[in-house]
């Protein structure tokens, strides 16, 4: 008889306690979504699903915990970087979000909390995506010879 091989990850053998820092448990969370979003074995998805849970319910019991002083410095900046995190995503991306949501909150196999956290997340996501859709996308204004000039503007300049 053979052996099934079995696909493991190395990310399903991170320690995680409520003990693991917040930046970390922050960290690890970014790596299990993008493992998941790259991965192609439905066990392996699963798997991570259930670590991304795990890291995501110990980070939710601090978020309103004051920050330790021992990692202030690694929070600290002199100057402001040149970016920030934002959402982003394209009006195709966010599309398929809602639906992928809708989806969802037609099953009835959701508890009644968590039917109510992807209903806002769904609220959310289509307000934002309405916003995104209808932003305008020009700037009329008259140059020199009182010409209308039509200038490109993005959505998230508005």
């Amino acid at each position: 008889m053979g052996t099934i091989p079995t696909h493991t990850s190395p990310l399903l053998t991170i320690p995680l306690s409520a003990a693991t820092d917040f930046t970390v448990l922050a960290k690890h969370c970014k790596h299990f979504a993008e493992t998941l979003t790259e991965s192609n074995d439905p066990a392996l998805k699963m798997a991570l699903c259930g670590r991304l849970n795990t890291c995501l319910t110990l980070l939710q019991s601090t978020l309103l915990d004051p920050i330790p002083k021992s990692m202030r410095d690694s929070l600290a900046v002199d100057t402001l970087p040149a970016s920030f995190p934002r959402f982003e995503p394209d009006c195709t991306e966010l599309c398929h979000y809602c639906l992928a949501l809708t989806q969802i909150l037609t099953t009835q196999g959701l508890l009644p909390e968590t039917r109510n956290y992807l209903s806002c997340l769904l609220c959310d996501l289509t307000l934002y995506f309405s916003a995104e859709i209808t932003a305008p996308r020009w700037t009329i204004h008259l140059n020199k010879s009182g010409l209308r000039v039509i200038a490109d503007i993005s959505p998230a300049q508005v």
